[in-house]
């Protein structure tokens, strides 16, 4: 019986995971940056430019998406720390998508790198 870990491991080894050095390039590349973890992951902070695609949604909101129909598009990946961004790149790959990378460590390391996120702006209450 395979385990979460395993799933995401024999994803990792199907799909292309790119370094927090390359995804700045692959996202200046990419036609679409997509987050999927789940909307309050995103509301506390993101990729700049990222669109929220929640992994457990994924299949279903790209194929209600005709801006992301075309199976040539570049795509970057990224969700926590990686797991479900491989699991996500894994699926698209599976749904003819040609062009998918994830970010390895996802957006924890990239926060770790110093690297600039989107936050929400916090209410000032004076």
């Amino acid at each position: 019986m395979k385990t979460a870990h395993d799933l995401v491991t024999q994803a990792k080894n199907m799909t292309q995971e790119i370094s927090l050095h390359e995804a700045e390039q692959a996202m200046l590349a990419a036609d679409v940056l997509l987050d999927v973890r789940e909307a309050d992951e995103y509301a506390a902070g993101h990729l700049r430019g990222a669109v929220l695609m929640p992994r457990g949604l994924l299949e279903f909101k790209l194929s209600a998406s005709p801006a992301l129909s075309a199976r040539d598009i570049k795509v970057v990946v990224y969700c926590k720390t990686s797991g479900r961004a491989a699991l996500a790149a894994q699926t698209m790959q599976a749904m003819g998508y040609l062009n998918v990378a994830s970010i390895a460590g996802g957006y924890d390391a990239w926060v770790a790198a110093g690297k600039a996120v989107v936050r929400p702006e916090q209410p000032s209450y004076e």
